[in-house]
Order: C-alpha cells, then sequence, then structure tokens
C-alpha cells in the first residue's frame, strides 16, 4: 500500500483558515487560526474551527470542528465583528487559553478550555492592574493578532501589534489610536497585566538605520524559543513574507535575521517583487517543531481576493548560527519530499501561478483578465466545491514543485471553456510542458474546446512528453487562442 501524500494547501480545498499558528498538545499538531469565507467580502468572517495531525504522520489532518464562536463573545451577541488571527497556550493549570481580537475593537479577549480542540468558554478581556481595559486607557496602542508564550520560569508573555505599512499609512492614520509592536507580561489568571506594554520591535516610523530597514514589523506575532534564543516571527511592511528577528531575552534586545517564507518567492536568491512567482497578499504563521522537523505555517491567497486564503506549510531549517535561511514555497510541503511522480494531481496544488506578464496583488483590481488564480464552483465549506485553477489564458503558467519523476511518457490535463471574465465561446491552443518556468519544452497538450457543444463540462485532453527522471518541478504554460479552467492533470 502506497504512502498518503500531502499537499500544500494541506486542508481540504473547501477549507480557508489562514494565519495559521501550530502548537503540539500531547502527541498531535493543532493549527489555529482565523477562518475565511469562500466569496467573503471581509477577512475572517467565519467562526474559529481547529484541525489537528499526528505528529508522526502530517499527512492526516483532522477536523476539530467549530471551537469557539463569534457571538460567545458578549461584545458580539449578533456576531456583526470578525474574529481575527488567534494564538493559544497550555496554561500553568494545565487549561488552554486562546487568544483573539474582534475587527476593529481595540481589546483582547481570552477564552478557555480544557482540551486543545475542545469547546472554548468566554473567559475575560486582557485588563491593566487597575481594572482598565488593555487598548482603553489614553495612550494605549491599539491590540492587533496576540502571540501569547509562557517561558521555562513560569512568565507568561502575551505580544500584540499592529503597524503602518508605508508613509501613506502614517499619514491616513495620523489621528487614529496609536499603533505599534509591544510586549506585556500577564498574571497567573491569564487576563490581569504584570507588566505594562513595552515596545518590542521598529516598525516604519522608527526603523530608519536598524537592521530592520525593509522588513519593519507590520503584524502578526509569533514567539518561539529555540535552544535558549527567542525567535519572534512576524509578518512585514512587505506584507507577502515571514520575517524573523532574534534574542537572549523575550521581551527585549532583537536583532533582525531574515525572511523565513514569501508567498511569491520574492527575495529567494535575489529574486525582486517584480518577478514574484505567485499572485501577492498578505501572510501570517508560525513556526514549530514537530516530530524532530520544524516547519513554517503560511497561507496563500485565492479566488482574486484577500479573503479567501488558504494554509500551507513548508520546512525549514536552522544552521549551525542559529540563522534560518528561506525557504522556497512548493506543493508537497508536509509530505517529506517530492510527490510521486504517477498519478492525477489537483491543480489547485500549483505554487507558482502567473499570467503573460507574471504575477500581480490578489484583488479584482490588480488582477484583471489575464491572470489565472484559484477557485472553486461550490459555496463555503461545501464537501466537494472542486476548486480548480480559473482563467487559463495565453501565456498563464501553473508550476508545481516537486515530483520524483520516473518514465513520465504521457500526460492528461482535465479542462473546461472558462467563463471567468470571458465571454469567449472556443478555446484552442495547448499545454506546454517543461521543466523550468519559461524553459525548454518537453512536450505538448493540445486543447480545443467548444462552449456551444461542451457545454461546461469537464474534458480530458493528453499529450506524449519526455520528462527527465529524478526530482524536479512541472510546469504547464497554456498557449492559445480563449481560456480554459484547469481541474486536474496525470503524470502516466
Amino acid at each position: 500500500m502506497e504512502k498518503r501524500q500531502v499537499f500544500n494547501p494541506y486542508l481540504p480545498s473547501y477549507e480557508y483558515v489562514p494565519d495559521g499558528e501550530p502548537h503540539v498538545f500531547g502527541d498531535r499538531v493543532y493549527v489555529y487560526g482565523s477562518h475565511d469565507r469562500f466569496n467573503g467580502e471581509l477577512f475572517c468572517m467565519n467562526d474559529y474551527v481547529c484541525y489537528s495531525a499526528d505528529v508522526q504522520d502530517l499527512t492526516d489532518w483532522r477536523y476539530e470542528g467549530v471551537i469557539y464562536r463569534k457571538d460567545q463573545d458578549p461584545r458580539n451577541p449578533d456576531g456583526e465583528h470578525c474574529m481575527w488571527a488567534p494564538d493559544v497556550v497550555k496554561g500553568l493549570d494545565g487549561r488552554y487559553y486562546l487568544y483573539y481580537c474582534l475587527d476593529v475593537l481595540p481589546q483582547i479577549g481570552v477564552a478557555v478550555c480544557d482540551t486543545p480542540a475542545g469547546n472554548y468558554q468566554f473567559l475575560g478581556l486582557v485588563k491593566h492592574a487597575d481594572g482598565t481595559l488593555l487598548g482603553e486607557r489614553e495612550g494605549d496602542y491599539i491590540q492587533f493578532d496576540p502571540g501569547v508564550f509562557i517561558d521555562d520560569d513560569g512568565e507568561i508573555y502575551l505580544y500584540s501589534g499592529n503597524a503602518p505599512m508605508n508613509q501613506q499609512w502614517v499619514e491616513r492614520e495620523r489621528n487614529c489610536q496609536p499603533k505599534n509592536s509591544q510586549v506585556m507580561t500577564l498574571e497567573r489568571d491569564m487576563v490581569t497585566l504584570k507588566t505594562e506594554p513595552r515596545t518590542l520591535i521598529p516598525t516604519i516610523l522608527n526603523g530608519e538605520g536598524t537592521g530592520f530597514e525593509g522588513h519593519e514589523f507590520f503584524e502578526a506575532s509569533s514567539i518561539r524559543k529555540v535552544n535558549g534564543t527567542y525567535y519572534f516571527v512576524y509578518s512585514s511592511v512587505q506584507s507577502h513574507e515571514l520575517c524573523y528577528c532574534t534574542s537572549d531575552r523575550p521581551d527585549r534586545g532583537y536583532r533582525y535575521g531574515g525572511t523565513i517564507v514569501s508567498i511569491g518567492d520574492i527575495f529567494l536568491n535575489g529574486r525582486e517583487k517584480k518577478d514574484a512567482l505567485n499572485h501577492l497578499g498578505n501572510t501570517h504563521g508560525g513556526i514549530e517543531l514537530i516530530n524532530g522537523k520544524w516547519y513554517v505555517f503560511y497561507h496563500r491567497q485565492t479566488n482574486r481576493t484577500q479573503f479567501s486564503r488558504q494554509a500551507c506549510a513548508e520546512e525549514i531549517h536552522f544552521l549551525p548560527d542559529g540563522s534560518i535561511p528561506q525557504v522556497e514555497i512548493t506543493s508537497c510541503g508536509l509530505n517529506g519530499g517530492p510527490l510521486r511522480g504517477k498519478g492525477e494531481y489537483e491543480a489547485r496544488i500549483a505554487c507558482n501561478l502567473l499570467g503573460k506578464k507574471g504575477a500581480a496583488f490578489s484583488s479584482p483590481e490588480e488582477m484583471t483578465a489575464e491572470y489565472p488564480y484559484f477557485t472553486q464552483d461550490g459555496e463555503d465549506r461545501e464537501a466537494d466545491p472542486g476548486q480548480y485553477i480559473a482563467n487559463m489564458r495565453d501565456g498563464a503558467a501553473a508550476g508545481y514543485k516537486y515530483f520524483a519523476f520516473s518514465e513520465v511518457k504521457k500526460i492528461t490535463v482535465k479542462v473546461r471553456l472558462s467563463d471567468a471574465m470571458s465571454d469567449e465561446e472556443t478555446a484552442a491552443g495547448r499545454f506546454l510542458v517543461s521543466c523550468a518556468l519559461r524553459g525548454e519544452y518537453v512536450g505538448e497538450i493540445p486543447v480545443a474546446l467548444d462552449g456551444r457543444t461542451d457545454e461546461g463540462d469537464w474534458q480530458e485532453f493528453s499529450g506524449n512528453v519526455a520528462v527527465p527522471d529524478g526530482v524536479g518541478p512541472l510546469y504547464l504554460e497554456y498557449r492559445g487562442l480563449g481560456a480554459v479552467d484547469l481541474l486536474s492533470f496525470t503524470l502516466e
């Protein structure tokens, strides 16, 4: 029996869980994140859910169900406010504490549960020692994307913050509640501040001349302790990347480390933003040691929007000096190696997706008719929504990394005429197959679709290829007239 495989995104195709914070509790790893809605109009419109996997088998993710509803917070009885990126920690009392923010409200909410993925119950709001809610005292920074960490000595650290992304944001928010990267400690009740917030790492307001310049703090605080060193992971002003910085103390003295992952592979091997390999947007996540290996969890964009994001992960490595080299985004992130070079694969596992002119920011305004994108036919959380790549037109390319190829002589694609941003009734062209982006072609697959007769049904087309044996990527580039949707491909 062949070993089960796992892909990026690693959750079901209908699931949109961004901002993933991974934590190992016992023999399972749990991922806590926000919960986007397919075709949603805002970030994080659904209730919190949780997925978990045995630490020894990251191919099998179990749906733990809804762990906390929006309307359980007394500030939100009608569920009108969305719950943004959360974090969870196992408290000193053995219970599990969930920290979160409600979109525009400036406080941090706390919920508690006896198990990692049970029914969390509202506990309270983080407050100053005098009872004033954090975020409501004059001079308090707005609270955002909390991260929580309990050190070996039992000290409980709470991280929070949001900052301007660029100078335009600075001007726009000049009269708003101030923002910053901040850290504080908590009493054992998990809601009362033991120490007042202090600034943690630079933002664009004070990053000039520091090691952080160009990669200053934006949002998404996450903290881990590795071999006595504190690693603070965050989303920078670049937004498309997760960066890290290190210190020998949890609440000060951080030095910039570098980029861990970018959803467009920007900065990897000197790649510039204009040459991004995937559509851009924000990303958020954390790192975790799972069964002896370290991974970074992050998310990608879908559906020509920022509001339908999906969870991905990659293995990372610590060098002897404690640094973390930037990791490449792949289709096989948690698989423990390349995918088998035989069989049928969903097109949606592409780690690179570009139009003829490259990648774009994931929004309807910037992703015009020339760009392909990930989407689905079904409604939100439908069991079989049929996620696919829409709008593959002349020059569009989907890339997959990596496969262990062995005697692949034929590839079959499953496609249909695309009606995404198109009223064309036919498509006639070919998929060029290569093992490098825009590289030498090793075969082609002719495609001909007529919407007047095919009625939107998926059709199969095959072509002979000469894919070299060994581990490598696969690229499918459409050339021709019209636009097609790509559901899957089969390596034979």
